[in-house]
C-alpha cells in the first residue's frame, strides 16, 4: 500500500470509521476490525463434531448429529467456523439486511485464518457462494455469501466462480420455515450454468442450521459433473 492510500484510509476512518462487526461499536484504536472485547468473546467451535457437517455434539462417543444420521445429506463434508449463539445473530443480520458489507470481508478473512488447512485437505479446486435469486440481489444489492467468499478465496489464493450456480426460484426466506418446509422450499430452487467436469468445490454460505440449502446446492453440482461438494459456513446451529 502506497503512503497516499494510507493516508486516504487515514481520512476515511475518521469519517466514516469502521464499526466493531460483533458489536457495531468503533474499534480502538481504528486501526482494528474487532473490539478487543468482542476479540475475547468471538470463539470458534471446539471439541466434539458431527462428522458430517461439523455441527457442535455433546457426547464426544457421538459420530454423526441426529440429523445427519437420519438425513442422506448430498455434501461430502462441512466446516462451521463459530456457533451460532445471539453473539452471531444480530451481526450476521446487519450484514446481510444492514448493508455492513466490510462484515462479510471480515468473515471471510476470519474464516481462512481457522478453517484453511481443511481446505487445503479437501483439494478445494475454487469457491462457490450460494447465490440469491435475482429479485432479492437487486432489492439487497450485494449477496453476503459473494463476500464472504471473495474475502476467502484472496487468503486461500482459490478463485470464485460467482455465475456456476444461479437461483432460478424466488424462493421464501429459510428462517421462517421448519425442517421438512425448509427441504419442499429449496427443492430445484438452483441451476448450474455450465456442464463441470469434476473438480471439488467449496460452497460458501454465512449459516447453517438444517442444511437444506446446501444439501440442494450439493445436489445441483454434483448432477453437474463436479466430483466432490463441501461446505464452508461462517456460523453453524447446535444439534436439537
Amino acid at each position: 500500500m502506497t503512503k497516499k492510500d494510507k493516508m486516504k484510509n487515514t481520512f476515511l476512518d475518521i469519517l466514516y470509521p469502521r464499526r466493531c462487526p460483533v458489536c457495531h461499536d468503533i474499534p480502538v484504536p481504528g486501526t482494528q476490525k474487532i473490539c478487543s472485547g468482542c476479540r475475547e468473546r468471538l470463539r470458534p467451535v471446539t471439541g466434539p463434531r458431527c462428522f458430517k457437517c461439523s455441527k457442535p455434539l455433546k457426547d464426544p462417543e457421538q459420530e454423526y448429529c441426529s440429523d445427519c444420521s437420519r438425513r442422506t445429506h448430498l455434501f461430502d463434508q462441512g466446516i462451521g467456523i463459530f456457533p451460532y449463539n445471539t453473539l452471531l445473530q444480530e451481526s450476521l443480520f446487519k450484514l446481510k439486511y444492514g448493508k455492513r458489507q466490510e462484515y462479510g470481508v471480515f468473515y471471510g478473512e476470519l474464516a481462512a485464518a481457522y478453517a484453511e488447512v481443511q481446505i487445503r485437505c479437501w483439494e478445494i479446486d475454487y469457491l462457490v457462494p450460494i447465490p440469491l435469486h435475482r429479485k432479492r440481489l437487486e432489492k439487497r444489492g450485494y449477496n453476503q455469501a459473494e463476500l464472504i467468499a471473495e474475502a476467502l478465496g484472496k487468503r486461500v489464493n482459490l478463485p470464485v466462480k460467482k455465475k456456476l450456480m444461479k437461483r432460478k426460484i424466488n424462493t421464501k426466506p429459510q428462517k421462517d420455515l421448519n425442517p421438512e418446509e425448509r427441504l419442499k422450499n429449496i427443492r430445484g430452487a438452483f441451476t448450474a450454468a455450465e456442464r463441470l467436469n469434476g473438480g471439488n468445490i467449496l460452497l460458501i454460505d454465512d449459516i447453517y442450521t438444517t442444511g437444506a440449502t446446501l444439501n440442494q446446492a450439493a445436489a445441483t453440482l454434483k448432477k453437474a459433473g463436479a466430483q466432490r461438494v463441501y461446505f464452508l459456513v461462517i456460523a453453524i446451529g447446535s444439534e436439537t
